[in-house]
C-alpha cells in the first residue's frame, strides 16, 4: 500500500469522523432534549451501538455508494480524493456554523462532480444516480409522514393513562434510541465503507469491489468515536429550536426515524440520517399541533440540503482540476 493510499484512507477516516460528530445531533438530540439520559452517556451509548450496526446488518450502503454512480473499475485516484475532499470541506463548514447538513449529500455531490469533470457525464450510470436521489429525497417525506401517524398512534392508545406514561416514554427512549444508532451505524458508516473500497480497486490494491472486514471495522470505529465527542451546536439545533421536545416526542422520533433508516439500510438505499430525524422531528411535532413547529428554522435547513449537492459537486470538479495538474 502506497504513502499516497494510506493518505487517502486517513482522509476517509477523518471524514467518517466529521459525519459521526455532525450527526451524533440526530441520534441524541431528542433523548437529551426530553431529558431522558444524561447528554455525555447518550453519546457513549449510542457511539457503541453505531459500531455494531454494519457488523449486524450488512454493507448494502457501501455497494450502493461504491458502484452506483460509475463503474468501479474506470475511478482513479484523483477522482476519489476530489470526492472526498469536497465531502470533508463541506462537512466542516456544516459542524462549524451548527447546520443539520447530509454526509450523504455530500459524498453524493462530490463523486459527481469529479467523475463528469474526470470523465465526462456519459460514465454517469443514470439508473443508480436515480435510484440514490430518489432515496434521499423521498425519505424525509416517508420521516415526516411517519412520525406524524406514529405520533398520533400514540396518542389514541395512552389516550386514558395516567401522568406516570410521560415516566414509560422518558425511560423507553434508550431503547429507540440504541434501535436508531444501530440503525445510523448500519447506513451512514457504510458511505466510507465504499469511498475506500472504492479507492482500493482505483489504485489496483483490490482487483474487484468488495469491501474488507478491516474497512468495516476502521469506518465504524471512526463514525463512533467522532458520536462520542458530539456536535454540540447541531444538538441545540435538532433538540430545541424546532420546538420543546417531551419524552413522547422523543420516542415517537426514535421509533419513526429508526424504521425509515434501517429500511434503507437493508434495501442498500443510502438516506440522510440529518433529513430523516429533522423530517421526522417536524412530523411528530406537527401531530400534535402544527403551529408548534418553528418552521422558519425548517425552511433554513431545507435550503441548506438543497444546496449540498451542486455545491460539493463544484467543489469535486475544482478540487479535482487542481489535483489533476500533479497527477
Amino acid at each position: 500500500m502506497t504513502a499516497l493510499m494510506v493518505i487517502f484512507i486517513a482522509l476517509a477516516l477523518f471524514f467518517d469522523f466529521l459525519n459521526g460528530l455532525n450527526d451524533s445531533a440526530n441520534i441524541v438530540a431528542t433523548i437529551i432534549a426530553s431529558r431522558a439520559m444524561n447528554p455525555r452517556i447518550a453519546l457513549y451509548v449510542t457511539a457503541m451501538a453505531e459500531f455494531v450496526g454494519p457488523f449486524l446488518f450488512g454493507v448494502a450502503v457501501a455497494n450502493t455508494i461504491g458502484r452506483g454512480l460509475v463503474l468501479p473499475e474506470l475511478v482513479t485516484m484523483p477522482i476519489v480524493f476530489s470526492a472526498l475532499i469536497s465531502a470533508i470541506v463541506w462537512s466542516l463548514f456544516a459542524t462549524l456554523f451548527g447546520i443539520p447538513s447530509s454526509s450523504s449529500h455530500g459524498l453524493v455531490g462530490g463523486i459527481l462532480g469529479a467523475v463528469i469533470f474526470g470523465l465526462g457525464p456519459q460514465y454517469i450510470l443514470m439508473d443508480g444516480l436515480l435510484k440514490i436521489l430518489i432515496v434521499l429525497f423521498v425519505s424525509p417525506v416517508l420521516g415526516l409522514t411517519v412520525g406524524y401517524l406514529t405520533t398520533k398512534l400514540v396518542y389514541f392508545l395512552a389516550r386514558n393513562a395516567s401522568m406516570k406514561i410521560n415516566w414509560f416514554f422518558k425511560k423507553i427512549q434508550i431503547l429507540t434510541g440504541i434501535t436508531l444508532a444501530l440503525s445510523y451505524g448500519a447506513n451512514d458508516a457504510q458511505k466510507t465503507m465504499g469511498i475506500i473500497t472504492l479507492g482500493l480497486v482505483s489504485s489496483g490494491i483490490l482487483t474487484s469491489f468488495k469491501v474488507p472486514i478491516w474497512v468495516i471495522a476502521s469506518s465504524a470505529g471512526s463514525i463512533a468515536l467522532g458520536t462520542a465527542f458530539g456536535g454540540w451546536r447541531v444538538i441545540r439545533t435538532l433538540g430545541g429550536k424546532f420546538y420543546k421536545i417531551r419524552p413522547v416526542n422523543g420516542f415517537c422520533t426514535q421509533l419513526s426515524s429508526a424504521a425509515v433508516i434501517l429500511g434503507a439500510a437493508l434495501l442498500g438505499g443510502p438516506v440522510s440520517t440529518t433529513h430523516v430525524v429533522s423530517s421526522t422531528i417536524l412530523g411528530v411535532g406537527s401531530a400534535e399541533r402544527v403551529n408548534k413547529v418553528r418552521w422558519g428554522v425548517a425552511g433554513s435547513i431545507a435550503i441548506a440540503w438543497l444546496l449540498t449537492i451542486p455545491s460539493t459537486a463544484l467543489v469535486s470538479g475544482f478540487v479535482f482540476w487542481i489535483i489533476s495538474r500533479f497527477f
